[in-house]
């Protein structure tokens, strides 16, 4: 039992694909553990590779937590939530007459120049939307005062409709927030138990649009985040789990869990972020203040700018069409991972992603039942990939199953041999970044050339040597457990 008297401290990233850990102790380096995700219960594969870790250090799950001085969990449960449009129903209280301002957004858009771009569903239908009689001036004195038999009326119809939360955005609260507040009063009284996000609390700023926005987001992911964090707390606590539970947030810290629940906005990037304040912590360790940090994983890729040693910031970003104006790493997301797949579209033209599949079915070398090709399958017929010492010696891969899927569905269908076709896989999802990493730098005044890449993730160091070429960076870091 000597062994429960070391402290360890715990690192987990819950992707789309796998779950990765790592364990911190004192005088000791660190390991590494990684572990299939479970989409349907991210807790489950969370649990099974925190088993995994314990029995490595010859020790219980209950002995191995005992001993966790902390645990700092990034997660995709919040941007699934608002990517996947899975998350609670939300009523939403405005001043009279602003109801459809959530639905009129500001005259902008994410691709202004995209005419065929068709509006964004709003996260709150409009029967849900109700506008309550009040009115803060631009000076923040009151011209109307809250009208809460109108309030109690609101409330109750939203009650009666389902609501499973609700946020609150009134003019000018960030001025005088007295009526948000009162609303707030009045609501945590009338329903103890519901969601209730209030615009002056998570975000009391200028901007009306940005504030409601990143209020309606608060409340649609609130209830699902903190569910799942609530329900991992238990779970773990149940295996003596007794030190600090920290969640990543997007702007590269960290919170409670309270706190990330009752400001689940800024979790919106809980996993990508934990990513880019490594790298610029690995960067500080062998000398490289400028880096592209580039997060391949089996779902997406992740790129951001570090310049002299800090993550560029941004406090205006769309999520699934939305704006969120909370600080947040400024951060790319490309749908080109291990998993996405490849096909051949009209015209027979080759192309890879957005489409994934994910930890489940995956690859088809993971012989779990899929049987389209994917850049992973690509890469073991390449021979990038050893089959016999996947997932660090814990899984096999079935290369007849990638070449066939290669051969059937991409191979064939433009005329080239299996392996030109593996390569035009690779090539191809490589070429995607390297047009990814120009977005983020060129387009921003910077020059990549200039900078060192950081690679790390599942799969970017199978690719950084084809990006780094094709963007001529001289420099490319790859962490050794990257």
């Amino acid at each position: 039992m000597e062994a429960c008297l070391i402290v360890y401290v715990i690192g987990i990233d819950v992707g789309g694909t796998f779950t990765d850990f790592v364990v911190a102790q004192k005088g000791q380096p660190p390991r590494y553990f990684k572990t299939a995700s479970t989409p349907n219960d991210p807790s489950e594969g969370l649990i099974v590779g925190l088993s995994d870790a314990a029995s490595a250090y010859g020790l219980s799950l209950e002995e191995f937590l005992a001993s966790a001085d902390m645990i700092i969990h990034g997660s995709t449960v919040a941007t699934n939530t608002l990517v996947e449009r899975k998350g609670a129903k939300v009523g939403l209280l405005t001043t009279d007459g602003f109801r459809d301002l959530l639905e009129m957004r500001e005259g902008l858009k994410e691709d202004r120049y995209n005419l065929r771009m068709t509006p964004v569903e709003p996260l709150v239908p409009r029967y849900l939307r109700t506008d309550v009689p009040e009115r803060v001036l631009s000076d923040g004195s009151v011209k109307d005062s809250l009208d809460e038999d109108a309030l109690n009326t609101a409330l109750n119809k939203l009650r009666d409709e389902g609501v499973e939360a609700l946020a609150v955005c009134f003019l000018f609260s960030y001025l005088n927030s007295s009526h948000e507040d009162r609303a707030g009063e009045i609501i945590r009284t009338k329903f103890p138990e519901m969601y209730t996000s209030l615009s002056s609390e998570v975000i009391p700023q200028i901007k009306e649009f940005d504030r409601l926005s990143t209020t309606v987001i608060n409340s649609y992911v609130g209830p699902v985040l903190g569910r799942y964090l609530e329900n991992l707390q238990r779970r773990l606590m149940s295996f003596q789990q007794a030190g600090d539970f920290l969640v990543m947030q997007s702007n590269g810290g960290v919170a409670p869990i309270e706190d990330s629940r009752r400001l689940a906005v800024r979790s919106i990037l809980s996993g990508p972020a934990g990513g880019v304040a490594g790298a610029a912590a690995y960067g500080d360790l062998v000398g490289a203040r400028d880096i592209i940090a580039f997060d391949m994983g089996g779902t997406s890729t992740d790129i951001s700018l570090i310049e002299n040693g800090e993550p560029h910031l941004s406090t205006e970003k769309f999520e699934a069409g939305w704006k969120i104006s909370v600080p947040m790493i400024d951060i790319h997301t490309m749908g080109a991972g291990g998993g996405s797949i490849a096909s051949v579209g009209p015209g027979g033209i080759m192309q890879v992603g957005p489409e994934s599949a994910g930890a489940t079915p995956g690859p088809a070398a993971y012989d779990k039942g899929g049987d389209r090709p994917t850049v992973t399958d690509a890469n073991l017929v390449l021979g990038y990939l050893d089959a016999g010492n996947f997932l660090g010696g814990t899984a096999q891969l079935n290369v007849s199953l990638a070449e066939k899927a290669i051969i059937r569905n991409v191979a064939e269908q433009v005329n080239l041999s299996m392996i030109e076709a593996s390569e035009g896989i690779s090539e191809l999802v490589s070429t995607s970044i390297a047009e990814g990493i120009r977005l983020m730098s060129v387009q921003r005044g910077v020059d990549p050339r200039s900078f060192a890449m950081m690679a790390f993730g599942g799969a970017a160091g199978l690719h950084v040597g084809k990006v780094a070429k094709q963007l001529q960076i001289e420099k490319v870091i790859i962490p050794a457990a990257a």
